[in-house]
């Protein structure tokens, strides 16, 4: 009778529990908006939750989503004025100076966080891409082969609501992909070789002589490779 009876009021105490309405902190609020992309509301939700770095940082978020650069740019740096080590801030702050096309000021961000954070596979990745824009593919494909080694799926990653931006935007996508193809082949990857190069040659790639490089011996000598080549690229 004890254990039934024991059993009745622990059964009514998780009733009770399961419609007792969860407080969320403003921050968790905030993520949730994010999530739903109602990122004004995101906003108001963190700057409710106090000045730290990291709401600071996850507001210049909200505010980079909404297009609003200059608004996203101050509160990356207030986010670095209250924590200077703050790596994801000044990553964040990198790609700002990429979205205004300041690609020396985003290369010396992202060098920066890497310096605090050198393990981060995005600021690795985000570095490669602005090397790109300046046309310096050497430099590039050091700072995308050491991301590729950090996280074998960065180049498959879309985006992030957290408190790390991910940049993919370039100009020249075909070139883009050639240089994508190349470093998977260099890796052994020839599936996702053979996958960029494909995206490379239906976006308007022309210069057959740069499949002659040394990454693609082996993938020149795959069935898939062979049939690629035979195919007539259905240009974007």
């Amino acid at each position: 009778m004890k254990t039934l009876l024991f059993s009745l009021l622990f059964v009514g105490t998780a009733a009770a529990q399961a419609t007792t309405p969860v407080k969320l902190s403003p921050q968790d609020r905030g993520d949730l908006y994010m999530v739903r992309k109602r990122y004004r509301d995101a906003i108001d939700a963190y700057r409710a939750g106090g000045q730290t770095a990291v709401l600071w940082n996850k507001i210049g978020i909200a505010y980079h989503q909404l297009g609003d650069l200059n608004a996203a740019q101050k509160s990356y740096q207030r986010a670095i004025k209250l924590d200077k080590k703050y790596a994801d801030a000044v990553n964040n702050l990198g790609t700002i100076y990429y979205a205004k096309k300041k690609y020396r000021g985003a290369i010396s961000r992202y060098r920066k966080a890497i310096g605090i954070m050198p393990d981060s596979a995005t600021f690795w990745s985000n570095l490669g891409t602005a090397w790109y824009a300046r046309g310096k593919y050497d430099e590039m494909t050091k700072a995308y082969t050491r991301a590729l080694q950090l996280d074998p799926d960065v180049f498959d990653t879309r985006g992030t609501v957290g408190t790390r931006m991910l940049d993919r935007s370039v100009a020249d996508r075909a070139r883009y992909h050639y240089e994508l193809a190349r470093l998977y082949a260099a890796a052994g990857k020839n599936e996702e070789a053979l996958q960029y190069l494909r995206k490379a040659l239906e976006e308007g790639f022309k210069d057959k002589d740069k499949l002659q490089v040394k990454e693609f011996t082996t993938l020149r000598e795959t069935q898939g490779y062979k049939d690629l080549m035979t195919q007539e690229p259905r240009v974007l």
